[in-house]
């Protein structure tokens, strides 16, 4: 009986081993089932207002496209529309670039309760056929394209709740005085490519936008500074324009501007201190009439002073001490097009001891013949740690070519 009693534990054992093995295996993974094709519900966690569940399919406008995925979003670009359809209460993005619309009525935007973005870039709308208030009623609206349109003047009533605004490619040559009151929540706002001249901001309109971030004041007939723009700003675009001069400490109320771009304007003298910025790090004062260097920030690391009247570089202009305890950060320097006939002298290094490139390319020492340096690119040599750096960030070392220094002029997008 020992024995039989000790072979049905050893048996018991066996099967016990057996059915566990069969008990965490999925026998359903052996078929294949009809795989499921409902799309994953995204939620945008920024919504301040409560969403209300909704079967699908969701509602969608015939002549627009719902996607499953997006159930909040609706796409009516590129569609030859020539008006704006109705738009179901649930929509949260809505999608009419690239159209033949002319009008903003207020029909369509009835029961819309949720809508946060609008692009209506790339239409044909004008100011007088914008239904008023039918934007302000948009209470939850962060951000609105307008641009490429036939604006004449800047769209207003906007709601309170709008962040970012562009309104760039329009035919814009007035601001009403009330135009930009009411948006304190405004980060960035696009008015490139316009016709704003300097009676317009005479109003100091931008003085109460406290949030203000980037603004965009690119390609308009602007002959001098900004008035009164808020310490809050960023980025800052004027280039085309036709600028002759920067008031001395006008920077002193913008510590936080990290980009300045005023190319292609008509400045001919800054002010030694007027960019002892903290935080500056691009500084574009290419296509000028610039004739010397000034101070640069040590925090600047690009510096583009292409096509100017600039005869020789003084660097104790641009760098008056070292301080090895605060070292500059500049790395690139774009001086073609200027009247150089020497390099820059080697003290840059000692001052500049980041500087990877000195950009030469061809200077317009004779009217009539542009001539090249000994060397029309400096590059300096690289440490391991450094290479190793400029690997990782996609920089290449090959030869330039003035497409290049084009595209180099793009580093700060303006619609960033």
């Amino acid at each position: 009986m020992g024995i039989l009693s000790q072979l049905s534990i050893i048996h018991l054992l066996w099967a016990t081993m057996v059915f566990c093995q069969y008990e965490d295996y999925d026998f359903e993974d052996e078929y294949d089932e009809e795989p499921n094709h409902q799309r994953p519900y995204y939620f945008n966690p920024n919504t301040q207002a409560e969403v209300p569940r909704f079967p699908f399919p969701v509602e969608c406008a015939r002549e627009c496209f719902c996607p499953p995925a997006f159930p909040l979003s609706m796409y009516c670009d590129h569609r030859k529309l020539k008006t704006i359809p109705n738009i179901p209460s649930h929509v949260q993005q809505l999608y009419l670039q690239n159209n033949d619309i002319e009008a903003v009525p207020a029909g369509p935007f009835t029961n819309v309760t949720f809508l946060r973005e609008i692009n209506l870039s790339h239409n044909k709308i004008k100011f007088h056929m914008i239904d008023h208030g039918v934007f302000a009623k948009l209470s939850n609206l962060v951000q609105l394209h307008l641009q490429h349109n036939e604006l004449g003047e800047f769209p207003f009533p906007l709601p309170s709740s709008l962040e970012r605004l562009l309104l760039g490619f329009n035919k814009i040559s007035q601001l009403s005085g009330n135009a930009l009151e009411g948006l304190p929540n405004i980060t960035m706002l696009d008015l490139c490519n316009n016709f704003l001249d300097d009676s317009v901001l005479k109003g100091k309109p931008f003085s109460n936008m406290k949030n203000l971030m980037q603004l965009n004041l690119c390609n308009n007939k602007l002959q001098t500074m900004p008035p009164d723009l808020p310490s809050s700003l960023m980025y800052l675009s004027l280039e085309n324009n036709s600028i002759s001069y920067i008031p001395e400490n006008y920077f002193k109320r913008l510590p936080k501007i990290i980009a300045l771009r005023m190319s292609h304007n008509n400045l001919q003298n800054i002010p030694h201190n007027t960019f002892n910025l903290p935080s500056l790090l691009e500084l574009n004062l290419g296509h000028n009439k610039l004739k010397q260097v000034f101070y640069i920030p040590r925090s600047l690391q690009h510096l583009y002073i292409e096509d100017n009247d600039i005869e020789t570089i003084n660097v104790t202009l641009m760098c008056p001490s070292i301080d090895p305890m605060n070292i500059n950060q500049l790395t690139y320097i774009r001086v073609d097009k200027n009247k150089l006939t020497i390099p820059i002298s080697t003290y840059a290094f000692f001052c500049f001891p980041h500087i990877r490139t000195i950009y030469y390319g061809e200077q317009n020492v004779n009217v009539n013949k542009s001539t090249q340096l000994r060397i029309p690119v400096f590059r300096r040599f690289l440490t391991p740690e450094e290479y190793d750096e400029a690997e990782d960030n996609h920089e290449t070392i090959d030869h330039e070519t003035e497409e290049d220094h084009e595209a180099e002029d793009n580093y700060f997008h303006p619609y960033f």
